[in-house]
């Protein structure tokens, strides 16, 4: 496998299967925990993985100050410019954290895409379970696997098995996770644990919708 700094935005796998453009959530860049080491995770399944950062962490990152996430017209249209932009030619993934997961399922043409990703899906915001982001994904018709921890603050297990979503939508739960799948310290399993189960569950997902 290729060495990869800390902050780099593309990480080449040795004999890569699939490439898969990760997006990151509302409120961390690429740069994040999280994102770099769920790319050191997939990389090790010989996934290759390209990150980038939405205009406002771009703005963020030139001024120096915080800014809240551009509306989602605009991150739509960021998202797909970045799938135009790609050079590979390998078969093609989608998805992110959190937001950059939601984006993802948002985008109107899949044409060059063999499935979509996500970790941590809001499926609400935070204490208003009420106001669901679901309604699209009764129709989406593209592969989509959701990794979700058990207890996440947007939407944890009971919840989503409420929403009765499509059997299509194959759905992954990290036992007494939270969003960014951090387990509770009774748990028996470690966060470093449930990175590596969500990479497994992503490469399994991947080869049988190659």
């Amino acid at each position: 496998m290729k060495k990869i700094s800390v902050n780099s935005p593309i990480g080449f796998a040795s004999e890569p299967i699939a490439e898969f453009i990760f997006a990151h959530g509302a409120g961390a860049n690429k740069e994040s925990e999280f994102m770099q080491l769920m790319m050191r995770e997939l990389l090790t399944h010989n996934i290759q993985v390209t990150l980038f950062d939405f205009p406002y962490m771009l703005k963020a990152a030139e001024t120096g100050r915080r800014h809240p996430p551009n509306k989602m017209d605009i991150l739509i249209e960021d998202f797909s410019t970045i799938i135009n932009q790609r050079s590979q030619s390998l078969p093609l993934y989608i998805g992110g954290k959190s937001m950059g997961g939601r984006v993802a399922t948002m985008l109107e043409d899949y044409s060059a895409v063999n499935g979509v990703i996500c970790f941590g899906y809001p499926f609400h915001p935070i204490g208003k379970p009420e106001k669901l982001r679901t309604a699209h994904l009764y129709d989406f018709d593209s592969p989509l696997l959701i990794v979700q921890g058990e207890r996440d603050t947007f939407g944890n297990c009971a919840q989503v098995a409420s929403y009765h979503l499509p059997t299509s939508i194959k759905l992954v739960f990290m036992d007494k996770a939270d969003h960014s799948f951090k387990p509770l310290k009774s748990s028996e399993y470690t966060f470093a644990q449930h990175m590596a189960c969500a990479a497994a569950a992503t490469k399994h997902f991947i080869e049988e919708t190659l």
